[in-house]
């Protein structure tokens, strides 16, 4: 396992970051594992020298983060690198069971630490922007868990750039915990965040570590084949973004014949060249099988050249912006 430092925090984290979306209870979503399969990967992980978690909230309702807990509680807790997130509904019967202001974010956050079975999470991220909370009022009650301890550092995912770089500039106007992570959607098929997301994570020293590494499975495997794997057929997810557009279907097929060449499977190129991408600290890297999980680590070893990547990205064309809308 290779590691490196998350943005300006100064602690290091596994180059790959396992996503726990996949983990939890197959009632919420057909995909999803249950307990015991989930342990079996998480434990693999570790054993790959994998350090770095990242769950939320509403992954399964609330049953992610106890999994995920549950899995890390026989392990010494200064080892792992657990992130989580906070936004989306909890409660159907209960309205500030959501969002961003200051009473959802302690009472999640205490709920969310109930589940892990942990006093402090390394990371806690706001999961999408609340238009109805003001972001001085989330950064405060962000800056208080920190001091309290309940919090090691925050970050934000899928916003506006001039979104982040309002919260950005509030936070050093008022003295308050700064994001120092990014989790945006970014990947071969959807490059959206190169034109102003990722200038401003690198500018600001900004940690950038991006879901959908593998465009929900598209990247995985020809794209005539995406609608029969068990995701494919029941995710309705992956129809709501574009990675079919602006040369998705040639970038596809450009990823099924380097990975030929390099003897390599799909999922690892699109892994390497995310890899190859100064500004990317760590791919969140969701799977449902062991043999993907180190597939995925395997991908660390995968060396692109200068033409390699270019190749990659000649198709690319501009698409709808999509994951935070």
């Amino acid at each position: 396992m290779e590691y490196t430092t998350l943005g300006s925090t100064g602690m290091e984290v596994s180059r790959i970051c396992l996503g726990c979306m996949s983990f939890g209870t197959s009632e919420w979503r057909d995909w999803v594992l249950d307990e015991d399969e989930s342990h079996e990967i998480i434990e693999r992980a570790i054993d790959l020298g994998i350090n770095f978690f990242d769950t939320a909230n509403m992954y399964s309702r609330g049953e992610s983060e106890r999994v995920l807990g549950n899995a890390l509680a026989g392990y010494d807790r200064d080892w792992p690198v657990v992130a989580t997130k906070v936004y989306n509904p909890m409660d159907d019967d209960n309205p500030n069971a959501q969002g961003l202001s200051r009473k959802a974010i302690e009472q999640e956050l205490d709920n969310s630490l109930d589940r892990l079975g942990m006093e402090t999470v390394d990371l806690y991220q706001t999961h999408r922007w609340d238009d109805d909370a003001p972001i001085e009022g989330t950064l405060r009650a962000l800056d208080d868990a920190v001091r309290r301890g309940k919090v090691r550092y925050i970050g934000g995912s899928s916003m506006w750039a001039h979104q982040f770089a309002d919260a950005l500039h509030t936070s050093q106007r008022s003295g308050l915990e700064r994001f120092q992570t990014m989790q945006n959607h970014y990947n071969l098929v959807y490059r959206e965040e190169e034109r102003e997301m990722l200038p401003l994570c690198e500018r600001e020293d900004v940690g950038v570590i991006p879901w959908s590494p593998l465009a929900r499975g598209y990247l995985t495997r020809p794209h005539e084949e995406i609608d029969a794997t068990a995701r494919g057929a029941s995710e309705e997810y992956l129809y709501e973004h574009p990675y079919r557009e602006g040369g998705g279907r040639a970038i596809n097929e450009r990823v099924k014949e380097l990975a030929a060449e390099k003897d390599a499977t799909m999922a690892q190129i699109a892994l390497s060249w995310l890899l190859h991408k100064e500004h990317v600290d760590a791919p969140i890297v969701g799977t449902t099988s062991v043999e993907h999980l180190e597939e995925a680590v395997a991908a660390l070893d995968i060396s692109l050249s200068d033409s390699d990547i270019e190749y990659l990205e000649a198709p690319y064309e501009p698409v709808e912006v999509s994951g935070h809308q």
